[in-house]
C-alpha cells in the first residue's frame, strides 16, 4: 500500500514503515498545504499526517472519491484534521494517545518551575553579563512546594501532571473537567472559574479542536489570584491569547508558562517582551524515545488497517 509520511520522523520509524509499505517521505519540514492535502488524498492509500498539516474540511472535500482510507496521525492532538469531513469521505482517523503522556506532563512541570522561580529571566540576566552576584532579595519567586495546582482537563496528561505535583511537591490538586471524574488526591470543582480562584498555578491540559477553541479566556484570568501563574501545554487556541496578554499586562495574574500558541509558530511580541512569561517552542514530546514511540503507535494503526483488523486508536 502506498503511504505518504508528511515530515521526517525518527529513523527507526522510517525503517519500520519502509519494511511494510511503499513509502513516500516529503522532502520539506513545512506542513502540508490544503492543495497538497487534496492531491495526496487522491494519490495514496494511507497518510501519516503531522501537526499543522492542513487537513481542513475544504481540502478533504475537494478530493473527489479519495484513494486514501486512513489518516494515521502522528500525535495525540488532531485539531489540524477535520475528522467529520474525513468520515464523510470514508476516511478513518487515528492518533497516538498514551505515548505522549509523561513527556508532556514533564514539560508542564518545567514550565511551572521555570516561571515560578524566574529561571528564564535569571538565565537571560547571566547571559547578558548583568548579574552582579548573590543578594538576599534578588529575583524572589514563588515556592512550588505545598501550593494549590488547578488543572483544566483531567485526562491522561492532566492526571500525570497532578501525580507529579502531589507526590513530588506535596501540592493540593483541584480540577475542572467536562464530565464527573474521581481522581486520587484531587478535588473536582464546579467550574473553571472556581479552579482559577482556588489555585496558585492553573494548567490547561484539554484536547484541542472546535469544542475547546478559546475555552480559557478573560472569565478565567479575571478570577485568578494576582500572583498566580497560568501554564498551557494543551493546544494554543484553547486559550484566548489576547485575553491572556491583557491579563498579564494589567497585572491580573503573576506570570505564564507557554509551550503552545494560538497562531504558532507566530508568538506575539507582547509575550516576548514580558520577563514574567516563559516561552518554549512546542517541546511537549521532543525526546527521541517519545517521538519513536509515537511513530510506532501510528504504524500499529497503519498495520491494523492494512490487515483489515480493528484500529487500535480510532478518533
Amino acid at each position: 500500500m502506498k503511504l505518504l509520511i508528511s515530515r521526517e520522523l525518527p529513523q527507526a520509524v522510517l525503517e519500520a514503515a519502509r519494511a511494510e509499505f511503499d513509502v513516500t517521505l516529503r522532502d520539506t519540514s513545512d506542513p502540508m498545504t490544503e492543495a497538497e492535502v487534496t492531491e495526496a488524498l487522491g494519490s495514496y492509500d494511507l497518510i501519516l499526517p503531522t501537526l499543522r498539516d492542513q487537513f481542513t474540511g475544504a481540502a478533504i472535500r475537494a478530493a473527489n472519491a479519495p484513494r486514501t482510507k486512513l489518516l494515521a496521525n502522528f500525535g495525540v492532538g488532531f485539531n489540524h484534521i477535520d475528522v467529520d469531513a474525513a468520515r464523510e469521505q470514508g476516511i478513518a482517523v487515528t492518533n497516538t494517545p498514551g505515548a505522549v503522556t509523561d513527556a508532556t506532563a514533564d514539560i508542564a512541570l518545567m514550565l511551572m518551575l521555570m516561571t515560578a522561580r524566574r529561571a528564564g529571566e535569571g538565565e537571560r540576566l547571566v547571559r547578558a553579563g548583568q548579574w552582579t552576584g548573590w543578594q538576599p532579595t534578588q529575583m524572589l519567586g514563588l515556592h512550588l512546594t505545598g501550593k494549590t495546582i488547578g488543572i483544566i482537563g483531567m485526562g491522561r496528561i492532566g492526571q500525570a501532571i497532578a501525580d507529579r505535583c502531589r507526590l513530588g511537591f506535596g501540592c493540593k490538586i483541584v480540577f475542572a473537567n467536562r464530565s464527573e471524574k474521581q481522581v486520587e488526591g484531587a478535588t473536582q470543582l464546579a467550574s473553571m472559574e472556581d479552579v482559577a480562584q482556588a489555585s496558585d498555578i492553573v494548567v490547561a491540559a484539554t484536547p484541542g479542536g472546535p469544542a475547546t477553541h478559546h475555552l480559557i479566556g478573560a472569565d478565567v484570568f479575571n478570577t485568578m489570584r494576582p500572583n498566580a501563574i497560568f501554564v498551557n501545554i494543551s493546544r494554543g487556541d484553547v486559550v484566548d491569547e489576547t485575553a491572556l496578554i491583557a491579563a498579564l499586562q494589567a497585572g491580573q495574574i503573576g506570570g505564564a508558562g507557554l509551550d503552545v500558541y494560538e497562531f504558532e509558530p507566530q508568538v506575539p511580541e507582547a509575550l516576548i517582551a514580558m520577563e514574567n512569561v516563559t516561552l518554549l517552542p512546542h517541546l511537549g514530546t521532543n525526546t527521541e524515545e517519545v517521538r519513536t514511540d509515537m511513530g510506532m503507535m501510528a504504524l500499529d494503526n497503519l498495520r491494523a488497517f492494512a490487515k483489515g483488523a480493528p484500529l487500535p486508536n480510532p478518533v
